[in-house]
């Protein structure tokens, strides 16, 4: 008799909803954000790894991805990530401080620019390495006709404020002002939590295949 397929569980240190972080100082980041030129955003998102209808008109510059959309353990620089290392570490480290992870890890890094009268459409993020990994947004400009939908509720996540959503729910973004929304949106986990008992199973079913 086969054996039942191993269904993910979501990690039980990861907000069911909102969980509000704190203020992070954007200042640098933000100048050097709105700085960026169009071809540098059009060509990033050209060749960015996350590639999903849902995201629709929403351009992407990631800094730091994983291997495989089965496990987040594994991750790797992109090309960015040198460039903006040393503005984006500070503000990396500002909005995690609270978990107090003595080796916490970064497996995805990214902006993500949405224009005036832009969506991300009704979705949850089914990858199995999205499962483990706190989802974390910190807002670099945007204005108060964004509106995002996270744990059940309708919110505005103002500048400066990073926030832990659930990514495992439904969610959905409107931009429904007349300017970009840019958030810094990244994944973050302890190292030294022990790891669900389903992983390895899961990976050798998958390999199996």
């Amino acid at each position: 008799m086969s054996a039942i397929p191993l269904e993910p569980a979501a990690n039980p240190r990861k907000t069911m909803g909102v969980r509000k972080l704190g203020p992070v100082d954007i200042t640098a980041l933000r100048a050097a954000v709105l700085a960026i030129p169009e071809d540098v955003w059009d060509a990033e998102n050209a060749g960015k790894p996350n590639r999903f209808e849902v995201l629709d008109e929403t351009r992407h510059i990631v800094f730091r991805f994983v291997d495989s959309p089965r496990d987040w353990r594994g991750s790797h620089d992109r090309a960015a990530w040198p460039q903006w290392r040393g503005l984006l570490e500070p503000v990396l480290a500002q909005a995690v401080r609270g978990y107090g992870y003595a080796r916490g890890v970064f497996p995805r890094v990214m902006f993500a620019r949405m224009p005036p009268g832009g969506v991300i459409h009704p979705h949850i993020d089914a990858n199995p390495a999205a499962k483990w990994p706190h989802k974390i947004h910190v807002p670099v400009s945007t204005n108060p006709g964004v509106v995002s939908f996270f744990g059940g509720g309708e919110h505005y996540f103002p500048p400066g404020e990073a926030v832990e959503v659930n990514n495992l729910g439904p969610h959905w973004v409107r931009n429904g002002g007349d300017t970009d929304r840019i958030h810094l949106i990244f994944e973050y986990y302890d190292a030294d939590q022990p790891e669900p008992g389903w992983l390895e199973p899961f990976l050798l079913a998958g390999a199996a295949r």
